[in-house]
């Protein structure tokens, strides 16, 4: 994915204002009301969308200038061994099965009605007088005589395995520019549509508002799956823990947890952690599979005590 700021035309050391300002100019530009039909633009709209919510917003600017997080606002990187972190898990997808046409109602966002960016008003003012010249406003003008509902804005959305499972806030931009901060429901699945009642275009002399429809995708976990509220990973141990049990850290997307393992425990081996899947009414559990794992590098002691040691069991005596 380009770099946020060449999709802007900014340079990195650019002011909040810079960005706001190079985002606003562009987004009047190619906003697809003033360019009826056409792909490209529309398709640019939504690249400059997309640079913005990334380097639009203050947070994700400094995780994405610190290489925390790519142009598509996913993390880069993730060590297995060194988990613990709190819902810091973003790729794609969520885990389950596309669930058609189902909507979830809210509210919009947490920011209050005096959502920062530019308004619809202020672009389609600047279009209908300026780009479309007499022949928009006309054309306005000849809508004004009937009363309709509103434009619906559709947008899709990408969030994180962790933002799925336990809900969260995502702030979207819409078509005419505008920024709000949308709640995503705890236990969302993929394909399910977000509904966000009366945010969208503006009704037409006194018709009622759009809404927002935002279509949800979700990131893919580094290490964890979904199995309807059932949360199921594989967890590294090592020889000596399998074989004289201990108590290992398991990062459970609602925190770390410490895991009993059981003395003579082998690869395959299935421990539950109870309330640790997906919230709700009744929330799913977190099945830890454990798979035994050697050192990466030969370790001269290991070596000595397997060339002494007299195996008296066939592990493939099953295949027979």
């Amino acid at each position: 994915m380009t770099d946020p700021y060449k999709t802007l035309g900014v340079a990195k050391t650019a002011s909040e204002a810079e960005i706001k300002k190079a985002f606003r100019a562009l987004a009047k530009k190619h906003h697809p009301d003033a360019h009826p039909g056409d792909e490209k633009a529309k398709q640019r709209f939504q690249e400059l969308s997309a640079a913005y919510d990334v380097v639009g917003d203050k947070e994700k600017r400094a995780k994405f200038d610190a290489g925390e997080i790519d142009a598509a606002g996913n993390p880069r990187g993730f060590d297995p061994r060194a988990y613990g972190q709190q819902g810091g898990f973003r790729g794609n997808p969520f885990g389950g099965a596309p669930q058609g046409d189902r909507d979830f109602h809210f509210s919009w966002g947490a920011g209050g009605e005096e959502q920062q960016g530019f308004s619809a008003e202020d672009i389609f003012s600047e279009i209908l007088g300026g780009g479309l010249g007499g022949r928009g406003v006309r054309g306005a003008r000849a809508q004004s005589a009937r009363v309709a509902r509103g434009e619906d804005f559709q947008l899709a959305v990408t969030v994180s395995f962790a933002e799925a499972v336990q809900g969260g806030t995502r702030r979207v931009v819409l078509q005419n520019g505008e920024q709000i901060d949308v709640r995503i429901p705890p236990g969302l699945k993929e394909g399910q549509q977000i509904r966000v009642k009366g945010r969208g275009g503006a009704g037409k002399n006194g018709g009622p508002n759009g809404d927002i429809l935002i279509q949800a995708h979700i990131a893919a976990h580094p290490f964890i799956s979904r199995d309807g509220n059932d949360l199921k990973m594989d967890l590294p141990v090592t020889l000596k823990e399998a074989v004289l049990g201990a108590k290992v850290p398991v990062p459970a997307l609602s925190g770390t947890v410490n895991l009993s393992i059981p003395p003579g425990s082998n690869t395959g081996a299935v421990l539950r952690l109870k309330g640790k899947g997906v919230p709700g009414t009744t929330a799913g559990d977190l099945y830890v599979r454990l798979v035994v794992s050697l050192p990466d590098k030969p370790d001269a002691e290991l070596t000595r005590f397997a060339e002494g040691w007299t195996a008296d069991y066939d592990p493939r005596a099953k295949m027979r």
